[in-house]
């Protein structure tokens, strides 16, 4: 038998439109709610812009972009999720968060070539079935580059 398949990690659920993604907890430092960024000309288009968390400037990072989701407007649900990548902290937006979940290695999968979301399958750890819903748990230093992490 092997060993990841009983192992049971805590994630961080959110939704992206109609997709529901995971991240670690153990990658997340807090979860606030959306504030309007400060633009900083020249960080790139992934770049949202950049807040001041408790006197920090931390970088916001838009998943939509990176993801090829359209833009849409925030909601009073969109939240910012404070993460580690690379040995910096950065903000993630997000439409909202919905649960902390423990999830079993019994229960991922790895993910396949064809992903119908448009997430490029590099940036995925696997692909949680959770009572009939499917939750794509992230690979967060893949999806945040050590540049972008870096960016302010």
């Amino acid at each position: 038998m092997e060993a990841n398949i009983l192992d049971e990690k805590q994630y961080v659920v959110f939704k992206l439109g109609a997709e529901v993604f995971g991240l670690d907890i153990n990658k997340v430092r807090e979860i606030i709610t959306y504030q309007e960024t400060t633009k900083i000309p020249g960080t790139g288009q992934l770049i949202e812009g950049i807040i001041n968390l408790r006197g920090i400037i931390i970088p916001i990072f838009s998943l939509r972009k990176k993801f090829g989701f359209s833009e849409t407007e925030k909601t009073g649900k969109a939240r910012i999720v404070v993460v580690e990548a690379h040995d910096s902290t950065v903000g993630i937006v997000v439409d909202g968060v919905s649960e902390v979940l423990m999830i079993s290695g019994a229960v991922m999968e790895k993910p396949s070539s064809v992903i119908s979301s448009g997430v490029d399958v590099n940036y995925i750890e696997g692909i949680a079935k959770m009572e009939g819903n499917l939750i794509i748990v992230l690979d967060l230093e893949k999806v945040i580059n050590p540049q972008i992490a870096r960016a302010v």
